[in-house]
């Protein structure tokens, strides 16, 4: 069961016309939200997100924080899993094909839906995963969580061409940004490096909540511009999102990272997370 501008009804139903903007320009944007135990994970915090993409994009809020909550507690109860992630998406809405904005402006696109929440398998989890690496050729703002994601698909289609399971995007042949679809941490000599929250990368929830449970265990970290060289050179790499928690890397570009098997840090962090999401995430 979706919801779609004003309506909840079975994705089968779910029709837009060919004219939508977020159709025709992909001028439009999007929010991902876990939810665990029925309960949507640090709702606010994804709703602030989202409207700094809306202002981004020049695109007023269609509903408050408090309606929007009404209505993804309603997509969540028609739905039936426990665990869920809920998609947002919403577009500057249906107009004639002219780049220039709509005047007088339309009514915005709307659209959520739910699907259930996995976790990894445990063969990832003992195993860690392969990635490669490519330039991040994607736009400057990378802030803006865009519904025109191309370039992010034609870099995550990399990985999957060689066998692998993400794409670290290098800017300018110089530091590391994120992955296509996750955020990435660097570790070295016991100490979490991460890239720093601005245009060039999505500011991940998870990313944060990665952040809060080293200060809270005492693990030394460091934000900041992360080297190509210090990406070829760490001791392990962890991959983050709300989706896909926390993974180990240990191949990049067909060689192994650090002892091409998860490390301590790995270890740690995921079952801090794991304990995090007991404790916190699914807390009442």
């Amino acid at each position: 069961m979706i919801y779609l501008n004003g309506q909840y009804m079975p994705i089968e139903e779910a029709k837009i016309p060919v004219l939508d903007r977020g159709f025709i320009f992909g001028d439009g944007v999007y929010e991902v939200i876990p939810v665990y135990s029925r309960r949507a994970f640090r709702l606010d915090e994804h709703l602030k997100r989202l409207q700094h993409s809306l202002d981004g994009i020049r695109l007023a809020n269609p509903h408050s924080d408090a309606e929007w909550a009404g209505i993804l507690g309603e997509v969540i109860a028609r739905n039936e899993s426990d665990d869920q992630y809920l998609y947002l998406h919403i577009t500057r809405g249906v107009a004639k094909r002219d780049h220039a904005f709509p005047y007088p402006p339309v009514a915005p696109t709307v659209f959520v839906m739910s699907n259930p929440l996995p976790t990894p398998a445990a063969s990832l989890l003992s195993s860690g995963i392969s990635a490669v690496t490519a330039q991040d050729n994607r736009w400057l703002r990378c802030d803006i969580k865009a519904i025109s994601l191309l370039p992010n698909v034609l870099l995550r289609q990399m990985a999957i061409d060689a066998g692998c399971a993400e794409t670290l995007l290098i800017r300018d042949n110089d530091f590391l940004t994120e992955g296509a679809a996750s955020n990435i941490f660097v570790v070295k000599n016991g100490a979490l490096l991460a890239p720093p929250k601005d245009n060039l990368m999505l500011p991940g929830i998870t990313y944060d909540v990665m952040l809060e449970i080293a200060t809270a265990n005492n693990i030394p970290f460091e934000v900041r511009r992360i080297s190509v060289a210090e990406v070829f050179d760490a001791d392990e790499l962890l991959l983050t999102s709300s989706t896909r928690e926390v993974l180990a890397i240990t191949r990049l570009d067909g060689k192994p990272v650090g002892t091409a098997s998860p490390g301590p840090m790995f270890q740690r962090m995921h079952a801090l997370y794991q304990e995090f999401k007991h404790n916190v995430m699914r807390a009442k």
